[in-house]
């Protein structure tokens, strides 16, 4: 615990038997449950987890009543009802922990479901049982376990969301990221900050998080992403459910004995195409059914001014490439529906940054 809040780890894992040891071992004292994910491993994870269970202390956690039933409780029982009907949705598992004391719990998916499905079961696990703060730890061995204690505390001491470690703030970041993946992130953060409506967050892809019970609540968990667009996809549905956000100086660690199972030609497109389709889910729920918000209408009309603008400019160069003389009033039309789009489009991500910068927090 740390201030009287329980806090659990998710240590998602995918055949990392060299490397699932260490992490538990080098686990900190005040986590109270460590939840291994196994992502259906084709090696002996789950069996080395499993030798784990019986080494841990135990820990005894305070039971949290049901709601009771009530004509004035009806609300909290329609939520409750619904927890537990989720749990349809997730990939099907089994639920490894000798007794309910037990420090280390396994959860085994019945199939490889992914990176983000795996956390996502980890986190309906953590949410069920009321952990107040639920961190993600790689089970690769690439997250310092001296660092958790900073990714927790702002959750339970000064009532954040959602905490995320930032590598590319350190000074030996460029130093130890490769190039290409520093590239790579650099790239994908500029674009999840459009999409998510974090415009102050750093580091999107960093996997070292915390994350409240009360945000847990507030989102779908068996909708997250569920591969590698799974840091990008949290972050929109945050900031839909509007919860604050937090970054947290951390080391980027390489060379550990961990091997990337990640193939970055097949996730290019597909997280493109997660970030385009997030944007325009976060500005219909956001900004026009929870909430409407003028800046809705502003982006829309700023995306079809550019649309109409681009058969004239099209035009425009196919003519010049001919090197025949562009109509006045076709260059006139092109220049005034770019313009006029462009700078709509700049007002309405400069009302977007003013409105969500409340959610960030220093």
């Amino acid at each position: 615990m740390i201030h009287g809040k329980t806090i659990a780890v998710v240590v998602p894992a995918y055949n990392e038997e060299e490397q699932i040891s260490r992490v538990i071992e080098s686990m900190p004292g005040f986590v109270d449950r460590i939840i291994v994910v196994d992502d259906y491993s084709t090696d002996k994870t789950a069996e080395v987890v499993r030798l784990k269970m019986g080494s841990l202390p135990k820990v005894q956690l305070a039971k949290v009543n049901p709601p009771t039933e009530s004509f004035y409780n009806r609300a909290d029982m329609l939520t409750a009802s619904q927890d537990q009907e989720e749990e349809k949705h997730f990939v099907p598992a089994q639920i490894i922990h000798k007794n309910e004391n037990d420090k280390l719990v396994l959860i085994s998916l019945a199939r490889n479901a992914g990176v983000g499905a795996a956390i996502a079961r980890g986190y309906k696990w953590a949410k069920d049982h009321h952990i107040d703060c639920t961190a993600v730890m790689a089970g690769d061995g690439q997250m310092d376990p001296d660092e958790l204690e900073k990714i927790c505390t702002p959750i339970v001491a000064q009532d954040i969301d959602y905490v995320k470690g930032n590598r590319l703030s350190h000074r030996s970041a460029s130093l130890l990221i490769p190039r290409k993946r520093f590239l790579g992130n650099a790239i994908l953060t500029i674009l999840t900050k459009i999409a998510s409506g974090y415009w102050s967050v750093s580091d999107t892809q960093t996997g070292y998080t915390a994350i409240s019970l009360r945000a847990l609540r507030a989102i779908s968990l068996y909708d997250i992403y569920p591969r590698y667009g799974m840091p990008n996809d949290m972050l929109v549905k945050l900031n839909i459910a509007s919860c604050t956000l937090k970054e947290v100086d951390i080391k980027p660690i390489y060379g550990v004995g961990e091997q990337s199972k990640m193939k970055v030609r097949r996730i290019v497109l597909p997280l493109i195409w997660l970030l385009k389709r997030s944007f325009f889910k976060r500005l219909w729920v956001k900004y026009l059914f929870k909430d409407f918000h003028p800046l809705f209408i502003l982006y829309h009309f700023a995306f079809l001014l550019l649309i109409l603008s681009f058969p004239y400019g099209v035009k425009i160069l196919r003519l010049a490439i001919q090197g025949v003389d562009v109509n006045p009033l076709t260059a006139m039309a092109f220049m005034f529906l770019f313009i006029s789009g462009f700078q709509s489009l700049l007002f309405a991500m400069w009302m977007d940054i003013q409105n969500n910068d409340r959610l960030y927090k220093d």
